[in-house]
């Protein structure tokens, strides 16, 4: 058992987004290759923004990806006392103290510094103030190193330094008392044993702040590794412009975990030329040795390639479950229709994602066949009354329904009239579906029956113009 401790640590202020699951995975796949500890902590501390929904469609999501966590979930909602412990242990020592600046003080010294072209940062008006009083409004301040520099080897993008009189004397805690993001996520990292911080390169600016806290606490430093960002095509930061960034709306428009678990993998990681990966090789192959520095470009369309590739080559009890579930949705009984695992591979090859095998299935459940226009004009005309005469009177003799049957009473009837199958094929694939694109007659005929066939059929002759 490896003593590596990393985390996912998601604000619950939305949805699990495309860049977070990525993290997240990238943290589950190095805990799980090291055997070392996966934990999930919730920075719920923006009180304003946070909500139990946006909890539970995180959790939700991470189930749904299969990312089980070790510890958690944490939320630093619950650990407002420790927070508050530390701050005081800093004030005391010294590494922190109060500062009374009020906001238009505040204002007036970073316009001042910017019209004499200094960089906006805290004067240090108070740094060094002797008195502290308790009773006046005031922000505690991290007392940051103002001479040499902070540097640290990130684990993907190398060496990183930063110049100590650069960074802010941060402040650490409100006017209203609650503390700021880069100091409690010190305190969590440091005290839920965290030794691996993987998180998005927008944090790499927010690592030299924390650093010297965890030294002025006493607490070990951590590694880093900074992911690179993803960007949609257009090479800006991924928006919902580039279409949806939920991971969860991905699994309502019908794409299966493991694609998205193997697109997310390889947005930004790569393993030779390999493309398809099930989560246990994913286990075994994964590095941040293999993680490129550069930012990585969503592609819809090799997710719709993924996730074409799992459908087809999935276990097909599961496929049609899944299939059931999103027919349901749409409002679609199944219960006295034709057997789901035969529609279901019926359409498999056609279909890039659940919901398209879904609507692609409506016509072998439905009561009525709504034609479709176009179709109706070209192919339901008054010359094919003979030949669809013809297709039932087959039909009906045969004494089973098989794929092979179908055919082979579709023959018959040819030799019988002379007739080749573009004269009366496509005339059936509308009475039976309503449409020109579907599979193939002997495979529908044979999964919905004879009798449904022949129902449909006959329907179509009634309206043939």
């Amino acid at each position: 058992m490896s003593d590596l401790r990393v985390r996912f640590a998601p604000s619950p202020t939305g949805y699990l987004h495309i860049g977070g699951a990525r993290t997240a995975l990238f943290n589950y796949l190095l805990a799980r290759k090291e055997g070392g500890t996966f934990v999930l902590r919730i920075e719920d501390t923006d009180v304003a923004r946070s909500t139990q929904e946006s909890t539970d469609a995180i959790l939700q999501a991470m189930d749904w990806l299969g990312l089980s966590y070790d510890e958690g979930p944490y939320y630093q909602s619950q650990r407002s006392e420790l927070y508050q412990e530390k701050i005081d242990q800093l004030l005391e020592e010294g590494k922190a103290y109060r500062c009374y600046c009020t906001a238009e003080e505040l204002e007036e010294k970073r316009n001042k510094a910017q019209a004499e072209g200094r960089k906006p940062k805290y004067d240090g008006t108070c740094r060094d103030r002797a008195d502290q009083p308790i009773d006046q409004p005031h922000v505690v301040r991290f007392r940051s190193p103002d001479s040499g520099e902070t540097a640290f080897d990130d684990k993907i993008k190398g060496r990183i330094s930063f110049d100590n009189d650069e960074l802010d004397d941060l402040i650490i805690r409100r006017t209203d008392g609650t503390p700021t993001y880069n100091f409690v996520v010190v305190i969590d990292d440091a005290t839920m044993g965290i030794n691996l911080v993987v998180r998005g390169d927008d944090h790499v600016n927010n690592t030299p702040r924390q650093i010297p806290m965890y030294e002025a606490l006493g607490f070990p430093v951590p590694e880093f590794a900074h992911v690179p960002m993803i960007l949609g095509a257009d090479k800006s930061r991924l928006s919902k412009r580039h279409g949806a960034t939920s991971v969860m709306a991905y699994r309502d428009l019908g794409y299966l975990p493991e694609a998205m678990v193997n697109y997310l993998v390889r947005l930004g990681w790569s393993y030779g030329d390999e493309e398809i990966f099930s989560m246990d090789e994913l286990i075994e192959k994964f590095s941040l040795d293999n993680v490129g520095r550069s930012a990585g470009v969503f592609n819809p369309e090799k997710l719709l390639w993924l996730n074409a590739h799992y459908i087809k080559n999935g276990d097909i009890d599961r496929i049609t479950g899944l299939v059931a579930g999103h027919l349901a949705e749409m409002g679609v009984k199944t219960e006295n229709g034709p057997d789901m695992v035969a529609v279901v591979r019926s359409l498999l090859e056609r279909a890039q994602t659940l919901v398209e095998l879904a609507e692609g299935a409506r016509f072998y459940f439905a009561d009525t066949i709504e034609y479709e226009e176009k179709a109706q004009n070209k192919f339901l005309t008054a010359d094919k009354k003979e030949p669809l005469e013809a297709v039932i009177k087959h039909l009906e003799a045969m004494a089973e329904c098989t794929e092979e049957s179908v055919e082979q009473a579709f023959a018959a009837m040819m030799e019988a009239t002379g007739l080749k199958f573009g004269q009366f094929g496509p005339a059936v694939r509308v009475a039976l579906t309503g449409t020109t694109s579907s599979p193939s007659n002997y495979e529908m005929i044979a999964i919905l029956g004879i009798e449904e066939s022949c129902k449909r059929i006959r329907a179509a002759i009634e309206v043939l113009k």
